[in-house]
């Protein structure tokens, strides 16, 4: 299976449509997991149409995700890819629990209209 994750240093980029490169990663069915990758997206941001198409071509299935937007995952999912949410940490610790099958799909929705500070304040009245 082949997965891309938003690359940020080596960490899950939070912010899908202001990555500029996603690594490729394959994972076989005996855990084996083969960094295949890293693509450019620099002149693809904000354009999800053809990142969604750019990341098919490299035959990845999967996309791993931190915060996206409803119009990427529609793109993508428009292609045919499957989207994960809510990654952090190491693109490897990702990778690797995506591997073992313990990786939760948490939806996140971005809003970039400066309220990102307030992801991890659940108010419970």
């Amino acid at each position: 299976m082949r997965i891309a994750i938003p690359d940020n240093n080596g960490e899950v980029n939070q912010h899908y449509g202001q990555s500029k490169v996603f690594s490729i990663i394959d994972i076989e069915k005996e855990q084996n997991i083969v960094f295949v990758d890293s693509v450019s997206t620099q002149n693809l941001q904000h354009n999800h149409g053809g990142l969604a198409e750019l990341l098919k071509r490299q035959g990845v299935e999967v996309v791993i995700v931190g915060g996206i937007g409803q119009g990427a995952v529609a793109g993508l999912e428009e292609c045919g890819l499957k989207v994960l949410f809510g990654a952090s940490g190491s693109i490897k610790s990702v990778v690797e629990a995506f591997a073992k099958g313990e990786f939760v799909s948490k939806r996140v929705m971005c809003n970039h209209h400066g309220d990102d500070h307030h992801h991890h304040h659940h108010h419970h009245s």
